[in-house]
């Protein structure tokens, strides 16, 4: 089964249970919150985060009577907008809606459920998805697989905050659902968009856990080589610009 959905291309990745912030200044954008605020308080006000391939964020909102040129500024003229974003999303459930001036709003989002896109419609002033829910599977062994992620985390974090010249307040809770550990992981670590996107895809847990072991040891091990290495806060996700 299919739905349909509004579409929010990101130059990130979000994640199911992680919250990001959004500052919405782009008219196409303002154009998806008004909409959805005109929803019925008992329906949800959600749309579908999805990751760019290429292209930009930003781009002049297309009239609705203008029926050339690429919608969003996504992808190259005449592109079909599927071969500019990752076929895998999340949806994104409002939590909190600031109106700001000139039209503009701050957005807390949380992420609750992947998604894969089967067509995209860009006749409107923004894309809409036709959507198929990607189910959660733990996978084989992801139990035994979280307690290594974990360790191998708190390995990197160490590491990581050494680099930054830092000090880590104590050592913070972590989740003991594999799932959960899985995706908090992936949205901590510093890693380019396209093996966070892998992660997302991930068709269970367990492989999720997988290859973020391989990669925590990875990373750990050039941060041990390269004590100056630059990395971001692992405590904070900075409002993403659309």
């Amino acid at each position: 089964m299919t739905e349909r959905l509004p579409l929010f291309p990101l130059n990130t990745v979000l994640y199911p249970g992680l919250v990001l912030p959004l500052h919405v200044f782009e008219e196409r954008y303002r154009h998806l919150v008004a909409d959805l605020q005109k929803l019925p308080e008992d329906e949800p006000r959600r749309f579908g985060v999805v990751a760019i391939r290429d292209g930009r964020e930003t781009a002049p909102v297309r009239e609705l009577d203008d029926p050339a040129g690429p919608l969003d500024g996504i992808g190259a003229p005449g592109e079909d907008p599927m071969d500019a974003l990752h076929p895998v999303g999340c949806v994104a459930d409002i939590a909190s809606v600031r109106d700001q001036p000139e039209g503009r709003y701050e957005l807390l989002v949380t992420g609750t459920t992947r998604f894969r896109l089967r067509a995209i419609d860009a006749t409107g002033r923004y894309l809409v998805g036709d959507v198929s829910v990607v189910p959660e599977q733990p996978g084989e062994g992801s139990g035994a697989l979280a307690a290594g992620v974990e360790r191998a985390f708190r390995t990197y974090q160490k590491r990581l905050a050494g680099a930054r010249e830092a000090t880590l307040n104590g050592e913070p809770d972590l989740p003991d659902d594999p799932q959960v550990l899985s995706y908090l992981v992936a949205a901590a670590t510093t890693l380019p968009v396209a093996v966070k996107q892998e992660l997302l895809a991930c068709p269970d847990t367990a492989q999720r856990l997988t290859r973020e072991l391989e990669l925590l040891r990875q990373e750990s091990a050039v941060i041990a080589k390269l004590p100056s290495l630059p990395a971001a806060d692992l405590t904070r996700q900075a409002f993403s610009p659309n």
